[in-house]
């Protein structure tokens, strides 16, 4: 085809390792991921559909931050202020900031505080449970549905591991995700006492692992124990999931013990690096965890824009595509050499947010319900 150009480019030297010690846990189902690149470094039985109880809630949190505004307040309602299990003990008709009720609901699992957020942000329970389930199907959680926003148990309501490690490497990407889930305490504005709301973290990993920044607690009687959590060590951040685990804080720092000692983010190829065999170099610089006896399984494949494209006459070349073991793993810009591409800032080799934060108002609130209305009408489903 013309304005094509393939070259295999084998991009580094051959080595030869022992494969990684074998890990336990004491899961029923488990995942570890790294954030940066979402691979999947570890899974037992990853895709077997579970209860996940308030790991929900990170769900509710990212879909929450992305299409509300965090300064709105929100008036809780009398669904929000009765329902059950864990609370914030919000009162009936309080307004609270939509930024507050999201710590509330992440330090404290606050069952009013989803309930609040989810009226809020998708005009009922049931029209926030299809932007749910419409966020998790854009990210590729291909074995989970969501019912509710808090995570108490519901026919239906299930993920597995492998999914909800998906959720959280692309929620880790957000900056106020971050931000609230490494938070260990929060004070919040009450207007009820003459004191402040003071919530602390229900995470434990926050206090027992260096370098421990989330993310998520979770319990139901059928659910049991159901953990997130995520630390980041030496420019590296991964994230382990386990769901029914009566042992989760020791099985998660063995698990993150594992991914940073077997697993290193190593830098197959740097911004401005010549690609081997060709007359361009890498717009931006790509890493990747692997395992030592992986390094010398990458090779790339240089595809160049038409001539007449936009992206080339916008000064990208075309992209370096990049497999492991003769598996796809990414891509990265090319440009020529001396292109003032080059001086731009780094934009990330791999983007989980497929397109910039949505401006939803007030009417694409109930848009999101009537949607729902309509598939519940006619198909009988509302998922």
């Amino acid at each position: 085809m013309a304005g094509i150009l393939s070259a295999a480019v084998l991009i580094w030297p051959f080595t030869v390792q022992a494969a990684p010690p074998s890990v336990s846990t004491n899961a029923e189902t488990a995942a570890l991921i790294d954030v940066t690149s979402g691979r999947i470094l570890y899974s037992k039985q990853g895709d077997k559909p579970m209860r996940i109880a308030s790991l929900t809630k990170i769900m509710t949190a990212i879909v929450a931050i992305e299409h509300g505004n965090l300064s709105d307040m929100v008036r809780v309602s009398k669904n929000a202020f009765g329902k059950e299990g864990s609370s914030i003990y919000l009162k009936l008709d309080e307004e609270m900031s939509l930024n507050n009720l999201l710590y509330g609901m992440m330090l404290r699992s606050g069952n009013d505080a989803a309930t609040a957020i989810a009226e809020h942000v998708g005009g009922t329970v049931e029209g926030f449970a299809y932007m749910m389930n419409e966020k998790a199907r854009m990210i590729g959680m291909e074995r989970t549905t969501f019912k509710n926003p808090h995570g108490l148990d519901a026919d239906g309501h299930l993920s597995t591991a492998n999914d909800m490690a998906k959720l959280a490497a692309y929620a880790l990407h957000n900056p106020v995700f971050q931000e609230i889930v490494k938070t260990k305490v929060k004070k919040a504005p009450n207007p009820n006492d003459p004191w402040d709301y003071t919530w602390l973290n229900k995470n434990k990993m926050l206090n027992m692992y260096d370098g421990a920044d989330g993310v998520k607690t979770g319990y139901t009687k059928t659910a049991k124990r159901c953990l997130v959590s995520s630390a980041t060590r030496n420019g590296q951040q991964l994230a382990v999931v386990t769901l029914n685990d009566g042992d989760d804080w020791a099985d998660h720092a063995k698990l993150l013990d594992y991914g940073f000692q077997n697993y290193p983010l190593q830098k197959v190829i740097g911004k401005g690096d010549p690609v081997e065999g060709t007359e361009y170099v890498a717009g931006t610089t790509f890493m990747y965890p692997v395992l030592d006896s992986e390094k010398g399984q990458f090779t790339s494949k240089v595809q160049l824009n038409a001539a007449n494209s936009i992206n080339n006459r916008l000064g990208e070349a075309g992209k370096l595509q990049l497999s492991l073991s003769g598996k796809p793993i990414g891509s990265i810009p090319v440009y020529t050499k001396g292109s003032p591409r080059l001086k731009l800032p780094e934009r990330p080799a791999f983007t989980f947010n497929q397109s910039d934060k949505p401006v939803v108002g007030f009417a694409d609130k109930w848009l999101y319900t009537i949607q729902f209305l309509v598939r519940v009408l006619f198909t009988g489903r509302s998922v």
